[in-house]
């Protein structure tokens, strides 16, 4: 399962060394990332950019989930290669994308996700969470690390920012109360960014 991300190990220091020169972005606080071991990476999605941002703010390898169509698309191979997980957004549950997450959880990886789904393209601070990250940190037993990703995509921008928040541990957590746990911290964390 860990050879699926070969290229990405291969590709991953030039460019994310390309990323963080371009974009220039503030990244807090990403030492709550552990070295080692399983943990659910999770917050806002405002940009196609977002999951580039996050595993630049990391040296270990970060699978994330995709939506099913860049699978599917002419860019399929790069997605496959890299070792993304595609989620299809039109099925009410995901029983595939949740257990190959899940799998990658309980082998120690890094999972990443957005619990709003989609990107946020209305004036509301966050889109309603979707429970797949509390569930998946359940079910492997591992903790949540939220974010928020604030500003603007641009050249050596001068607001770009990622801050990551301390670690969640849902397990003493009904899945609805870690949700909502979860959807509250990262929405602290956006008002606090800005």
């Amino acid at each position: 399962m860990k050879n699926n991300a070969k290229l990405y190990r291969i590709l991953r220091p030039a460019l994310a060394g390309l990323f963080l020169a371009y974009y220039n972005p503030t990244i807090v606080n990403s030492e709550v990332i552990p070295r080692k071991g399983a943990c659910v990476i999770a917050g806002n999605h405002k940009h196609a950019m977002d999951p580039i941002l996050v595993d630049s703010s990391t040296k270990r390898v970060v699978y994330t989930l995709a939506k099913k169509e860049l699978h599917d698309g002419p860019f399929g191979w790069f997605f496959r290669a890299i070792g993304a997980i595609p989620v299809d957004l039109h099925a009410a549950r995901n029983k595939e994308a949740l257990a190959s997450a899940v799998e990658h959880l309980k082998a120690g990886c890094l999972i990443n996700l957005s619990p709003e789904a989609k990107r946020n393209y209305t004036e509301e601070i966050l889109l309603p969470f979707k429970p797949g990250a509390v569930v998946m940190a359940k079910r492997a037993g591992c903790r949540i690390i939220p974010y928020s990703i604030t500003g603007d995509y641009r050249f050596r921008s001068k607001n770009l920012k990622i801050t990551f928040g301390e670690p969640i541990d849902v397990s003493n957590l009904e899945v609805p109360e870690a949700n909502d746990l979860l959807f509250s911290t990262v929405k602290e964390l956006l008002l606090n960014a800005k």
